[in-house]
């Protein structure tokens, strides 16, 4: 019996947890947490509320074959912890670029979780970038420090379009070059 499609991304050690490709089985949890109101508005890309599907549909589309990102589940099982803390996806771009971008559940939140998260992503490296992107609301100055203590950069400000907010936000981009 075929449980979950299997991708091609890899496993990623973190300290506390581990970085793995999202399962169908993640979808109760997946829901619970992108249906916070607080997690949806830090994103771009999460609405609120959370259209009936939608988790669903979020997840076909990270286990797709061809799909637009990579995306992994934060998994603390191993240290006690929950086995969906967060998510950390990863865009391929052009010329060996990814942008990266995550959300931790509320409950998880000022423990380090999203900081562990970026720093494995980034060494682990597995789009082989030169250089990462993210991309942060300009009102979640807590997300800003996990890249800046990552060693991203400032590199100016932009806007970007968010579901959740139904509008237009400021946002901060940084750059990381390896």
């Amino acid at each position: 019996m075929i449980i979950d499609q299997i991708t091609n991304q890899p496993v990623i050690e973190a300290e506390r947890f581990i970085l793995r490709p999202v399962r169908k089985s993640d979808t109760g949890l997946l829901e619970l947490h992108m249906g916070d109101e607080r997690v949806a508005r830090a994103t771009g890309t999460i609405p609120h509320p959370l259209p009936p599907g939608a988790t669903e549909a979020y997840v076909a589309r990270a286990l797709s074959p061809d799909r637009q990102e990579d995306v992994w589940v934060m998994d603390g099982v191993r240290s006690g912890l929950a086995e969906v803390l967060g998510v950390v996806l990863l865009r391929p771009m052009d010329r060996s670029q990814s942008e990266i971008s995550f959300w931790v559940a509320p409950a998880f939140w000022n423990a380090g979780i999203a900081s562990e998260a970026v720093r494995s992503m980034v060494a682990a490296n597995p789009q082989k970038a030169r250089t990462f992107f993210a991309e942060i609301f300009q009102d979640n100055p807590a997300s800003a420090r996990v890249v800046t203590n990552a060693g991203f950069e400032y590199l100016g400000d932009a806007e970007s379009y968010s579901l959740a907010r139904g509008a237009t936000v400021p946002t901060w981009t940084y750059v990381k070059r390896l």
